[in-house]
């Protein structure tokens, strides 16, 4: 029997890396998962993938008509939710001085503004008001790295929302916590990084206290984790999952 059985999960974001890996454990675990990507032909591949028990519908969660048609397809397949993964997001490097309005506003947008709405919406989709909420942040919110600031400075705001929301949800059994990866191997990297990839996972490496880079598998660990029963005392922490990196 799963930790999950019976349960219903959103994970934003889950056609690759973390989001697909973290959907692929909530459905071995018994869950029905609805997972979100903005581009069609990687959700469809995404839901082949997983197999049973998972619904794909596309959209950018920074778009709020598409909140809307994600959690309205929610309610219309299960009737309600317990588990949201609010994983999407995304960033690119600029140093100071090259810093543009669009990469700002683009990066504001998704990581912030979407994951905001992204868990507003959702809430009234929680049974007499239990359930686990999970966001994504990183490392770099705690860190500073170069060229990265305006990436790091959306995950500190995501670290920060969740110290004000489990106020906000004070009377309730809703959780909201953060688990904030360090260095993990996903296709995101191969954007960011580009013919430096090799290069900045070999530093990545050297500077993480356990020597090595993490895998997508570690951090849906600790999301399932967070989404579980072994879990219930534990509300508004962000727990990282990075080596030690961020810690020294």
């Amino acid at each position: 029997m799963g930790k999950f059985n019976g349960k219903v999960a959103v994970v934003t974001g889950g056609t690759s890396g973390i989001g697909l890996a973290t959907a692929q454990q909530l459905v071995k675990e018994g869950a029905h998962v609805f997972i979100t990507g903005r581009r069609q032909s990687e959700l469809d591949a995404a839901v082949k993938l997983i197999g049973n028990n998972v619904t794909g519908i596309q959209g950018d969660i920074s778009n709020l008509a598409d909140l809307d048609k994600l959690y309205d397809a929610v309610k219309q397949e299960k009737g309600h939710l317990d588990i949201l993964f609010a994983n999407a997001g995304g960033g690119s490097m600029l140093p100071l001085g090259e810093i543009t309005e669009e990469h700002y506003d683009k990066t504001f947008d998704i990581n912030v503004k979407g994951t905001i709405f992204t868990v507003q919406k959702a809430l009234s989709l929680f049974p007499n008001k239990v359930g686990s909420i999970i966001l994504t942040g990183s490392m770099v919110g705690s860190m500073g790295m170069p060229a990265f600031s305006i990436y790091s400075a959306t995950k500190a705001a995501i670290r920060q929302l969740i110290r004000s929301w489990i106020l906000d949800l004070k009377g309730t059994q809703i959780r909201v916590n953060v688990v904030s990866p360090g260095t993990v191997i996903t296709p995101a990297y191969d954007e960011l990084f580009g013919t430096e990839l090799n290069n900045a996972m070999e530093y990545a490496k050297s500077t993480t206290p356990l020597g090595r880079l993490g895998t997508m598998e570690d951090i849906a660990n600790a999301v399932i984790f967070l989404a579980s029963n072994e879990s219930s005392y534990i509300n508004g922490i962000e727990l990282f999952v990075d080596g030690g990196a961020a810690q020294i």
